[in-house]
């Protein structure tokens, strides 16, 4: 998969977050001072945010890679898939829900990842994979290094 920057993402036709709320769960939130791995004060699980039209610019601003890219399939819609990816610049990174910690490293992700880190590496960046404190960084022809 190319590395697609997040200039002004816009949501694939007929992808909508739906009851998905990871983007409230797994990243830190600066701006609303949330660790990651933690509810966000202000989102009701599977229903969403309570302070939506009041809601950071940074959580207006995003959009997970599913909900932007052609290039995942229905396998990789957060709630189903158990993690949410993004792209920063050259680097793609995959926060994995903890409660699912070995999700990532099977089909069809495993390979997806792999493949991704030999196209972002191309193009100086890297793929990156968080499981709940542990990081991984992927390599392309190894997704066991940790």
């Amino acid at each position: 998969m190319p590395v697609e920057t997040p200039s002004a993402p816009a949501a694939m036709p007929a992808r909508t977050c739906g009851t998905c709320t990871l983007c409230c769960r797994l990243p830190d939130i600066d701006a609303l001072a949330k660790p990651a791995n933690t509810w966000c004060i202000h989102c009701t699980a599977e229903k969403g945010c309570t302070i939506y039209p009041d809601r950071p610019q940074l959580c207006r601003d995003f959009l997970c890679l599913w909900m932007t890219s052609a290039n995942l399939g229905p396998e990789w819609e957060p709630a189903k898939a158990k993690m949410m990816v993004y792209t920063q610049g050259p680097q793609i990174t995959v926060l994995v829900d903890p409660a699912f910690p070995e999700v990532w490293r099977h089909e069809p992700y495993a390979s997806a990842l792999r493949r991704w880190a030999a196209d972002a590496e191309t193009a100086g960046g890297y793929v990156i994979v968080f499981i709940g404190e542990d990081v991984v960084k992927i390599n392309a022809g190894n997704l066991l290094a940790g």
